[in-house]
């Protein structure tokens, strides 16, 4: 089968083609030949190495993948051949024709829903659906959605207000990200380029923190007093939150760290499937930029690293 290989961390370049014999499904696994495979950001940042990930090379990345199961593993039913899921590979795997996945880590794709609709939005959506039930929103508070024309964070502004926040804030890199982020439904749109945005950031009961470095630590001195909350899911920068205990008890705020096992099946076990039911009745929608085929993997990764795409891309083998 054709995959996409990174034999050494370094720039997009190090992405190459290769053929490989197709892989077999172990216990509580399925097979898939793969109709789209989804890019993400942290991808970008595993193959540079600036992201903390174990990752022996030579490997196939990629995380996530859609397409028709042709084997199943053992324990899993095999009622599944030739249905068509989505789903995550738990970090490795999908650039390629044939990818596994964890049987429990795959949704089916409803009726009226296409396999790279359910791609786009499926892990992205489930997240922002799981981060904005975790913030327990009180009507009318203030919300704060860094990256708000990411991947997950298109669909937190997106669906903030049906969660009860009474006013979005979101930051953007670019005049165009922050035309689309206000479209999408944000009241305030902040430009997170300049090291000295978070000045321009009012008080916020709730922050969806993405970028981590620093800049959480700032962002933490803007939340409410007593009541806030921040949930930290993502480093864009590439560094962890700067924050320590001593900085929440002084402050008397919260951090909750969204990600792990427990967190993870939350997601697909309710989330998932709530945003593909979402897709499938038009209460949302999916996002995508473009779609490239799976020999262009290093050029994905250059369109992410340039922080000009608007949506998601997805290779096709």
């Amino acid at each position: 089968m054709r995959a996409i290989v990174l034999s050494e961390k370094g720039g997009p370049e190090r992405l190459e083609v290769a053929d490989l014999p197709r892989p077999h499904p172990g216990e509580g696994q399925v097979l898939i030949r793969t109709r789209a495979a989804g890019v993400s950001y942290a991808e970008t940042q595993i193959r540079a190495g600036t992201l903390p990930f174990p990752l022996p090379l030579p490997a196939v990345i990629g995380a996530e993948a859609a397409g028709e199961v042709v084997e199943v593993g053992e324990g899993v039913d095999a009622k599944l051949l030739g249905s068509t899921i989505v789903g995550v590979t738990g970090g490795l795997g999908s650039y390629a024709e044939y990818a596994v996945l964890p049987a429990a880590m795959t949704v089916p794709v409803p009726d009226g829903v296409l396999p790279d609709q359910a791609l786009a939005a499926g892990a992205p959506g489930a997240l922002a659906l799981a981060l904005l039930h975790k913030a327990r929103l009180a009507g009318g508070e203030t919300v704060l959605v860094e990256a708000g024309s990411s991947s997950v964070g298109t669909y937190l502004v997106r669906h903030a207000k049906e969660f009860g926040a009474g006013r979005v804030i979101a930051t953007a890199g670019s005049a165009a990200k922050r035309d689309r982020t206000a479209e999408l439904g944000a009241d305030l749109v902040l430009d997170h380029g300049p090291a000295g945005w978070t000045g321009e950031l009012p008080e916020v009961d709730v922050a969806f923190e993405a970028i981590g470095g620093t800049t959480a630590r700032r962002v933490l001195d803007h939340l409410t007093p007593g009541t806030g909350r921040m949930l930290y899911y993502g480093m864009l920068s590439g560094e962890p939150a700067a924050v320590t205990a001593a900085d929440l008890m002084e402050l008397g705020v919260t951090l909750t760290g969204c990600s792990g096992p427990g967190w993870a099946g939350e997601v697909f076990g309710t989330h998932y499937p709530a945003m593909l039911d979402r897709l499938a009745s038009g209460r949302s929608v999916a996002y995508i930029d473009r779609t490239l085929p799976l020999e262009e993997a290093a050029q994905a990764h250059r369109l992410l690293e340039s922080r000009a795409v608007t949506g998601r891309i997805l290779l096709v083998p």
